[in-house]
């Protein structure tokens, strides 16, 4: 079926969709849909949205916020990642909760799958700091990050601190029955932790450099 067969209500709702990502940079959510189409029930909305999924007009995530996109030809290879937050590569910075990387994302990136390898498991974050300048992490740069639970000496992760309530990205090495986190960047020392007081919470997998 090609567009110009959908019910007009429905053609309408993917022009809303391909607009609204056009001047935000994001998805609309339901709501934003209902209010720029006239359309007062959110069911209603649900509804539309549900049959243009099955059909193949647009992608959509269950329980994840913003992630409505629409399929084009262009759009094959394209994969959906959630963006989750911040997380610091200087010293380590408050989260809410110890379940930051299972929360609602701030938003979805579209971006090719051959960044992401093929993986299921990937979810991005913000950088906030400078403490990996020297593995060219930047400040607001944004990381892909694979969920894992264990990681080898030497890969950078992303570790909760249990103690502290504190998230940050470094590399991991084992010492002497303790771990060190090491920053790459000279200027900054290396933190040493409890294994009882780390959890590993995923591992870089590449890096989506900020525009300067």
């Amino acid at each position: 079926m090609g567009v110009s067969e959908l019910t007009p209500r429905r053609q309408q709702i993917l022009q809303f969709i391909r607009d609204f990502v056009e001047e935000k940079g994001y998805s609309p959510t339901v709501r934003d849909i209902g209010k720029g189409c006239g359309i007062s029930s959110p069911a209603a909305v649900q509804r539309h949205l549900d049959i243009l999924k099955e059909e193949g007009y647009i992608h959509r995530e269950p329980e994840v916020f913003r992630s409505i996109s629409i399929i084009d030809e262009g759009s094959k290879g394209i994969t959906s990642v959630p963006l989750l937050g911040t997380i610091s590569a200087g010293n380590p910075i408050p989260v809410p909760t110890s379940d930051t990387l299972t929360a609602i994302p701030e938003e979805t990136l579209r971006l090719p799958e051959d960044l992401t390898q093929g993986k299921d498991n990937i979810f991005a974050l913000k950088v906030k700091g400078t403490s990996m300048l020297d593995a060219l992490i930047d400040d607001g740069d944004i990381v892909l990050m694979e969920q894992a639970s264990t990681a080898n000496d030497g890969e950078m992760v992303a570790v909760w601190l249990k103690n502290e309530q504190e998230v940050t990205l470094k590399r991991i090495y084992r010492e002497s029955g303790k771990l060190r986190l090491q920053p790459a960047n000279t200027q900054m020392r290396p933190m040493y932790q409890g294994p009882d007081n780390l959890e590993i919470q995923g591992k870089v997998i590449g890096v989506i450099r900020k525009l300067r």
